[in-house]
C-alpha cells in the first residue's frame, strides 16, 4: 500500500513536470481505468530501410511459420488440417482467412482486448498489441511508425465456428458481410 501510494504520487509528479515541459505536444492518455477512443486507418510501413510491412496477415502466413516441436512457432493439427482441406467457412477473402491487420490507431497500455471498428460502427478486429517501432508512441507518436495491431473479426469468427466447433455461438451473432 506505502509503495503503491508512493508511485501514485511520483507519477502526479511526473506527469506534471510533461506538461510543463511540453506544452505544445499532443500528450495521449493511458487507457487503464478511463474511456478513451482513437481513430486511424487500416495501413502498412516501412520499418526502415528494404523493410516494410503489409497491412494483414493470413492464415497462410500462419502456417509458413509453422516448426514442429517449438513452442512458439505450434500450431495445432486441426488447424492445419482446416488449412489443408481449406475449409473455411464463409470467413476467406480471395482464398485466404485474414488472421491480423495493422492500423494507425494510437494505442497504449489498457487498451488490448478493445475493439476495432468501421466507419459504418462494424466490429472489424480486437486491438491486442503494437508493432515494435510504435511503442515509441507512450512517449511520442508518429504517424510513419506507429501502428495498432488487431486481430480480424474473421479469424476469431473462423476459429469459433470451425476450429473450437462452436457453431451456436455464431448462431447467436448477428453477422453482415
Amino acid at each position: 500500500s506505502r509503495f503503491n501510494a508512493r508511485i501514485a504520487s511520483l507519477q502526479t509528479r511526473y506527469m506534471k513536470a510533461q506538461m510543463e515541459m511540453n506544452d505544445r505536444d499532443k500528450m495521449y492518455p493511458d487507457a487503464n481505468l478511463s474511456l478513451r477512443v482513437t481513430y486511424g486507418q487500416v495501413k502498412g510501413y516501412q520499418a526502415r530501410d528494404a523493410v516494410h510491412y503489409n497491412y494483414k496477415s493470413t492464415l497462410s502466413g500462419l502456417i509458413e511459420k509453422y516448426i514442429p516441436g517449438d513452442p512458439d512457432f505450434n500450431v495445432p493439427e486441426k488447424l492445419r488440417t482446416l488449412y489443408d482441406a481449406k475449409d473455411y467457412g464463409t470467413y476467406a477473402e480471395n482464398g485466404e482467412v485474414p488472421v491480423a491487420f495493422i492500423a494507425t490507431n494510437h494505442t497504449t497500455g489498457g487498451n488490448s482486448g478493445s475493439p476495432v471498428i468501421n466507419a459504418d460502427g462494424e466490429l472489424i478486429g480486437t486491438n491486442f498489441d503494437r508493432v515494435w517501432e510504435g511503442t515509441v508512441s507512450d512517449i511520442q507518436y508518429d504517424l510513419n511508425v506507429c501502428r495498432n495491431i488487431s486481430l480480424d473479426i474473421r479469424y476469431t469468427l473462423f476459429i469459433i465456428e470451425k476450429f473450437g466447433d462452436a457453431k451456436n455461438i455464431i448462431n447467436e451473432l448477428q453477422l453482415s458481410k
